[in-house]
């Protein structure tokens, strides 16, 4: 049986592993011809990524007869498959569907080929995060930009099927950079075990209890340093860590505004997550009620989003106001970025603007899930998640959601799809 790769082009987004998680998938990374990948040195989060990895669109379009041949071939050899998520294609601006990424399948491996302290993981979610966008950047950041032909680098909850492993045994519930791969073998040394418990549910760990979290923990208690009686403004405040850090602030004592993009988010934030206020920013008299909510001037401006509400957010902030720079949503897919016209009132203001990883706090971790684990078991923080249905075959819907705003708190892609029938269904 060969090894070589069935390649199918699909409607399917992806970016690409990190470089141990491609070579235990056999797939090789050439990169782009004439560009030099860069030294393992130049980009410190990979390392990280690696050892801290521990957060309606048709199935597929039609095959064409060669690929079917192909993959009777396969599924006539009734060897185990799995499918994987290729960049094919840079985007200019939005991704493009069936041009950006493909699918391919491969043989899974089995135990045999396992050496000590090596697992086989079967991925069940997959995070999906709006930093993936940046990822498709050839671009300078606190990572390497995912090369053409790689597959997608991102976290996965996956299972234990077969180990060689004396810390992890099949069944057993891992967190670890899958990669947008249903199959994975890895090394024990960048699982992380996550516990079975009745007081939190398992997709939690890419939430709350995740990097998203801990994105909103570290955002809002070390770069925003929240305190009782601040007023605090959180875009975002509908998706995944803004969601958390809303909440995060309202224990803290503070008056919290949140800013999403919907009347039903903008109900969600007061009535269930506790927001003292939420905006919706497509409504035609935003700006005013933005000026109404922030009478007393803003304190802390966690943000998420960047452009023009950022830039508004400028004429409204306090003497010393602290703005954590946590995204920029508005602005990935943009080919000509906002730019801010109210950048005089940092400086005669003295704002303080931070942009933060989340890899930064990397040695207390720990620090914060416990305390969110804490505030979850006793629902003083509450989770929200939109989960994506169809495996990868909807991994670009997922994904692009995310720009459009159609998820509310964490969003997650289910991968499992094991057989070749099952890729070749409608789900």
């Amino acid at each position: 049986m060969s090894h070589e790769a069935v390649k199918v082009r699909w409607p399917i987004c992806c970016v690409g592993m990190l470089d141990d998680s491609r070579r235990s998938c056999g797939l090789s990374s050439p990169g782009p011809a004439g560009v030099p990948r860069p030294a393992r040195d130049q980009w410190p989060g990979e390392n990280l990524l690696i050892g801290h990895l521990l957060s309606a669109v048709p199935c597929a379009s039609r095959i064409h007869d060669n690929h079917h041949r192909r993959l009777n071939s396969i599924r006539s050899s009734a060897m185990p498959i799995h499918r994987a998520v290729h960049l094919s294609k840079r985007p200019h601006g939005h991704i493009v569907p069936s041009v950006t990424f493909s699918i391919s399948i491969h043989e899974s491996p089995d135990i045999d080929v396992l050496q000590n302290g090596e697992v086989i993981l079967r991925t069940l979610y997959l995070s999906i995060d709006p930093a993936m966008r940046g990822w498709l950047d050839d671009d300078r950041s606190y990572v390497a930009p995912v090369e053409l032909g790689e597959m997608m680098r991102g976290q996965g909850l996956a299972v234990v099927e077969a180990s060689k492993s004396e810390v992890f045994s099949p069944g057993d519930y891992v967190l670890a950079n899958t990669g947008w791969s249903e199959v994975v073998r890895l090394h024990e040394s960048v699982l992380q075990p996550v516990p079975v418990s009745s007081d939190v549910n398992l997709t939690d760990w890419m939430g709350v209890l995740g990097f998203t979290g801990m994105t909103a923990y570290f955002g809002m208690t070390d770069i925003g340093r929240v305190r009782s009686g601040d007023l605090v403004v959180v875009t975002g405040a509908g998706g995944a860590t803004g969601s958390v850090a809303g909440q995060i602030a309202k224990l803290k004592g503070a008056t919290v505004v949140g800013i999403a993009g919907s009347a039903e988010k903008c109900t969600q934030l007061v009535s269930e997550l506790g927001f003292d206020k939420a905006l919706n920013y497509k409504a035609a008299d935003f700006a005013q009620e933005f000026a109404h909510a922030t009478e007393a001037l803003i304190d802390v401006f966690y943000d998420n989003v960047g452009g023009e509400i950022l830039d508004l957010a400028l004429t409204r902030a306090k003497p010393h106001a602290r703005f954590v720079m946590c995204g920029g949503v508005s602005q990935h897919n943009s080919t000509e970025p906002y730019g801010l016209k109210n950048y005089l009132k940092i400086v005669r203001l003295r704002i303080r603007m931070e942009g933060f990883i989340v890899l930064d706090y990397k040695d207390r971790f720990e620090e914060a899930r416990t305390q969110l684990a804490e505030w979850l078991k006793t629902k003083a923080i509450k989770s929200q998640e939109t989960i994506v249905r169809g495996g990868l075959a909807s991994a670009e819907r997922a994904l692009m959601g995310l720009y459009e705003g159609t998820n509310t708190g964490k969003s997650l892609l289910t991968a499992p799809q094991t057989t070749l029938d099952a890729a070749n269904s409608q789900p």
